[in-house]
């Protein structure tokens, strides 16, 4: 076994999209498991729009990465050496690893994996922390009802894919947006979406708002929130008397720093979106996903059949190597994926 692992830190905070320079791939000792611990190999890392906001050193629901400290996240890997009764060498395990090739976690942070109910990266996405979050947020804040339009934009990604296919399976017509011609048609082909506006051919709102109308004859009753920025200033004149609103991201203005708070231009004004608001009826509901963990074993027992019987399809987007995590995390930010953005590590 080797006595060595790699692990990318963070190396400076970015100013407003990361780039390359932004991380550091460091080698050091591998580390010894303590007392109620497990030192996992890595597998596979999962790449999550979230991990944007922990390089800002900005006020939020989860504290920043430090400087020089690694990259956080989650992962699948094998246990090669535990202090823990709970699990032993060999084990498949899903925990907080981080961007690493090698980690040491309390074991009470992992949760093992049953390589024969599914591939041990569905636990990265379909039926992990995205896959959960879409059905949470769909399920608890949506209310989808049979005969309703939904909107969902990222439409080909983890979180995005989960809703529609859940939203269709209960007898919605449901209306994907996501960037490019070929994503939409992945959508509507593989995910199996209605319909699919490709937002870069688009090049203001109020074209965007045209296209979507077109496709959604009678209104909008559910906008899945994941993007912010043009998609939702497009989406809210839409939106039908006591329409619902689950807001779990705002990705398209992540990069401008601040957690978004620097993020200008925007048409869509606060006195605009308020009134839209009060005179719709709106619910909106944002919601983090880690306090709804509890909600996880439901979400295992109603999805993880229809994973496994194909009703629920999936796609992942693979980097091969530890090394590539930063280029390819570059590249979800601005939509360079096709499916849930996951490492290979080992």
């Amino acid at each position: 076994m080797s006595t060595q692992m790699q692990e990318i830190v963070l190396a400076s905070r970015p100013d407003g999209a990361p780039t390359p320079e932004n991380f550091r791939l460091e080698t050091s000792d591998l580390p010894t498991p303590g007392e109620g611990e497990v030192l996992v190999l890595v597998q596979y890392m999962s790449l999550d729009p979230y991990m944007r906001g922990r390089m800002d050193d900005a006020k939020s629901y989860a504290a920043p990465v430090p400087i020089g400290g690694k990259m956080e996240g989650g992962s699948a890997g094998k246990v090669i050496a535990s202090n823990s009764p709970h699990f032993n060498e060999g084990d498949l395990v899903f925990g907080p690893f981080g961007w690493a090739t090698h980690a040491v976690a309390d074991a009470k942070m992992c949760r093992k994996l049953d390589p024969d109910q599914a591939p041990i990266t569905t636990s990265l996405g379909v039926l992990g922390m995205p896959g959960l979050t879409g059905w949470h947020g769909l399920m608890a804040y949506g209310k989808p009802k049979a005969g309703e339009t939904l909107v969902v934009a990222a439409a080909t990604g983890p979180v995005g894919s989960m809703v529609g296919q859940l939203a269709k399976s209960l007898g919605l017509r449901v209306v994907g947006i996501a960037g490019g011609a070929d994503k939409c048609k992945t959508a509507v082909d593989h995910f199996g979406f209605d319909a699919c506006i490709d937002h870069r051919a688009h090049a203001d709102a109020k074209s965007l708002k045209d296209a979507i109308k077109a496709e959604c004859p009678k209104g909008i009753d559910i906008y899945f929130e994941n993007v912010g920025g043009k998609v939702l200033e497009a989406v809210i004149p839409l939106m039908n008397p006591f329409g619902r609103i689950p807001i779990c991201g705002m990705i398209a203005w992540y990069n401008a720093g601040g957690l978004g708070e620097n993020a200008g231009g925007a048409g869509l004004t606060a006195p605009k979106l308020w009134r839209t608001i009060l005179v719709n009826f709106l619910s909106v509901n944002g919601f983090i996903i880690s306090n709804h963990w509890d909600r996880f074993p439901e979400f295992i027992r109603e999805v993880a059949p229809k994973v496994a019987s194909g009703e629920i399809a999936v796609q992942e987007d693979i980097t091969e190597g530890l090394e590539n995590a930063p280029q390819a995390f570059i590249n979800l930010l601005t939509g360079g994926n096709t499916g849930k953005a996951i490492v290979k590590v080992s």
